[in-house]
């Protein structure tokens, strides 16, 4: 992958978005697995974003972080941090045994990486 490219980051996150949704899909769902994909789609998304503007990023999963570092560089998000917050939680939660994500839960954080997809390929004159 091109990391000097935001729209190899959109393609990337693209594929993480679509990977979310199909964890949900037939008879054996996995929400933990939807919940990291959702978030990994949406650090790339603001990545991405960070990338177009020529702008450094520390290695992080921290999407309130990240949205911040974007708004302090013109890109005016109007991301909900709480929501943020609550899906940079999937990045590390879900990746060991523990406390297990729900469907509602899944489904909350497809819709906030949905949201920040939109943002991020609208500004970018992503179609």
């Amino acid at each position: 992958m091109n990391g000097h490219d935001p729209l190899a980051w959109m393609k990337k996150a693209d594929t993480d978005l679509d990977m979310a949704g199909r964890a949900l899909r037939g008879k054996r769902k996995h929400p933990d697995s939807s919940c990291y994909h959702a978030q990994q789609a949406a650090e790339k998304y603001l990545k991405g974003l960070l990338v177009a503007q020529g702008i450094e990023f520390p290695k992080s999963h921290d999407l309130v972080l990240l949205n911040q570092l974007c708004i302090s560089n013109g890109i005016l998000t109007a991301f909900d941090e709480d929501q943020l917050d609550f899906l940079s939680a999937f990045a590390i939660r879900v990746r060991y045994p523990g406390v297990e994500p729900d469907l509602e839960e899944a489904q909350k954080a497809i819709a906030i990486a949905k949201t920040v997809r939109r943002f991020a390929r609208k500004w970018l004159g992503v179609k």
